[in-house]
């Protein structure tokens, strides 16, 4: 076992509510089928052809365009469309609101809150219990699963913390790590966006840029002081 080539760290509930014993005596005995062992390979690309969830990851964003080889095209969460359409909130207002914050709910008031609960998508959702579903689901799984990691504000820290967890779960591997953008788009078209509104007190671009520059060099400063600090991780 894994505890036992490690001498220990290995942190998971390995207690049983059935009887797995003589199975266990029967596979060594017998063996198993090759069409009998579990693998959860990547399933994006296959789930949106067939119209499903991606398998067993969270979902990536609710409204998004997706690029391939065959081209773009747009994949959208049909359950919380259906879900929306019943409480008579899918119009283009939604469609409008739900690209304006790059397919999330959180942000979007009239919305309940169950919905924007049961629909978070994969970055609103802490890297931790990624990592604890995929520990507790693995003792299914005889071969391994390709656990993808989500982190929107990816830092030192945040990924010593994710994947050491990873490691102390006894996860077998883990596959892409995904992470935000520093920087997005401005959503030039849209009227309530904050990055259209003028600052009151000038609109001079001399102003403007020498503000800019000062708050880029406020954040260049190291914060000694501060566990979040990347410069020190």
């Amino acid at each position: 076992m894994l505890r036992e080539e490690r001498g220990g760290h290995v942190e998971i509930d390995m207690s049983e509510s059935m009887d797995w014993k003589a199975l266990r005596e029967r596979v060594k005995r017998h063996g198993m089928r090759n069409s009998n062992c579990l693998a959860i390979a990547p399933t994006a690309t296959i789930a949106n052809i067939v119209g499903v969830s991606a398998s067993i990851e969270p979902t990536f964003q609710n409204l998004f365009v997706k690029s391939n080889l065959s081209g773009e095209f747009t994949v959208v969460n049909e359950y919380l469309v259906s879900d929306l359409k019943k409480l008579g909130l899918w119009d283009e207002v939604m469609v409008a609101d739900l690209k304006y914050f790059d397919g999330n709910l959180a942000r979007i008031d009239r919305v309940p809150s169950e919905f924007r609960r049961l629909y978070a998508t994969a970055f609103e959702i802490d890297p931790a219990w990624i990592v604890e579903a995929g520990a507790r689901r693995q003792k299914w799984i005889d071969q391994s699963q390709s656990l993808n990691i989500y982190i929107g504000q990816a830092s030192g820290k945040k990924l010593d913390e994710t994947y050491r967890l990873a490691w102390l779960r006894g996860l077998k591997t883990t596959y892409y790590l995904r992470a935000l953008g520093a920087t997005h788009a401005e959503k030039s078209t849209v009227k309530t966006g904050q990055l259209n509104a003028v600052p009151s007190g000038g609109t001079s671009s001399t102003r403007s840029s020498a503000h800019q520059e000062q708050v880029a060099s406020d954040e260049a400063v190291c914060k000694i002081d501060s566990p979040e600090c990347e410069a020190c991780q």
